[in-house]
């Protein structure tokens, strides 16, 4: 995989729950600056990068969010067992019996959703999943008052799971939590690395918060950049393991970049839907489809600002969305990479005119 393992690996083990970003903000801003780009954030938090270039040239965003799926400090309960609240959509049975760190003001907890044991549950108890309502997070306190006195846990602390970066065995694949989003993070930042020297573009890199909990980031920076073009970078449902059918998502890891073709949020540009394929064809890149009858991204929230934006969701097939532990492989992340870099590279005044034009 070309690019930055390091970076990714960084990226992966980061804590950033929605409208938490800050860990992750802090990288992205340094990378950011080190291949000279201009910084703005926007206000809610959204890194706004602009590499150098000209006023007049075609105005594109790159656009891939920071957040992460977390949870919330609710209240902490008399026997000192955190309660809480979800940040995105998680399956509750993706909840229990792990662990979390509950980003406190004086520094990280660890803490693990407890389950009752099996030893002591019927039969048909032992057959429902836990509903998240019913569910805690143990810090190994004492009470309540033992909760506030030593461990510094208030209500709307963030909670992030906790997951380390690996490498899955010889596979070329990554093991590691947030590659929604943090996988098309390390796209955007590494395909401005390969574009910061195209003077002729007005290209922008924006690293968007919040879009776990209704696309929030991707509306102000959007609006902020007003782009002519935009390419949004996601991570793409993966349906190539047990249990996940061909009808539900098409997307198979290690296969190429994908592209979103329908999901419930937006419809693709239709002009630079062909564009993506033309550019994959002539780079001999494979491009994966995924038609989606759920799903959520921030390229819809971009291609309403204004007066509309034409815009692609352009993803890395990922495997076990939303939970601990999520896979996605090195050839899909560098494909990504070179299909965007490609892409941007032709986006001359002319081919922006084509496309936008109806």
């Amino acid at each position: 995989m070309e690019g930055s393992e390091i970076l990714l690996e960084e990226l992966s083990n980061a804590l950033g729950p929605s409208g938490f970003e800050n860990s992750v903000r802090e990288i992205v801003k340094r990378e950011m600056l080190a291949i000279g780009c201009n910084i703005e954030i926007d206000g809610l938090g959204s890194v706004v990068g602009r590499t150098p270039g000209t006023d007049d040239g075609p105005k594109i965003m790159l656009a891939a969010h920071m957040d992460e799926v977390g949870l919330l400090v609710k209240y902490v309960t008399d026997q000192g067992y955190v309660k809480f609240e979800t940040l995105g959509g998680w399956l509750d049975q993706a909840i229990i019996n792990q662990r979390w760190v509950i980003m406190t003001k004086g520094g990280p907890i660890v803490g693990i959703t407890g389950i009752k044991t099996p030893h002591v549950m019927n039969a048909e108890a032992r057959g429902k999943v836990f509903a998240k309502a019913d569910m805690f997070i143990d810090v190994g306190a004492r009470d309540r008052q033992d909760v506030i006195d030593n461990y510094g846990i208030v209500p709307g602390d963030p909670i992030a799971p906790q997951s380390m970066f690996s490498k899955l065995n010889a596979s070329g694949m990554y093991l590691g939590k947030a590659w929604d989003d943090r996988a098309g993070v390390w796209v955007m930042l590494e395909a401005l690395k390969r574009l910061v020297n195209v003077r002729s573009l007005n290209l922008y890199g924006v690293a968007t918060v919040q879009e776990e909990v209704g696309l929030r980031g991707a509306g102000t920076s959007g609006t902020m950049v007003s782009p002519q073009i935009a390419i949004n970078i996601e991570s793409g449902v993966a349906g190539d393991y047990p249990g996940i059918t061909q009808d539900e998502a098409q997307e198979k890891v290690g296969n190429g970049p994908g592209l979103f073709l329908h999901d419930s949020s937006m419809l693709p540009n239709l002009k630079l839907r062909d564009f993506v394929v033309e550019t994959a064809e002539e780079l001999d890149i494979p491009l994966q489809f995924n038609v989606l009858s759920g799903y959520g991204q921030d390229g819809a929230a971009i291609q309403k600002t204004g007066t509309g934006v034409p815009v692609v969701n352009i993803t890395v097939p990922t495997r076990y969305l939303h939970s601990h532990n999520s896979v996605v492989s090195g050839s899909d992340l560098d494909g990504a990479v070179r299909l965007i870099t490609g892409m941007v590279q032709e986006l001359n005044e002319n081919k922006v005119q084509e496309i936008i034009g109806f």
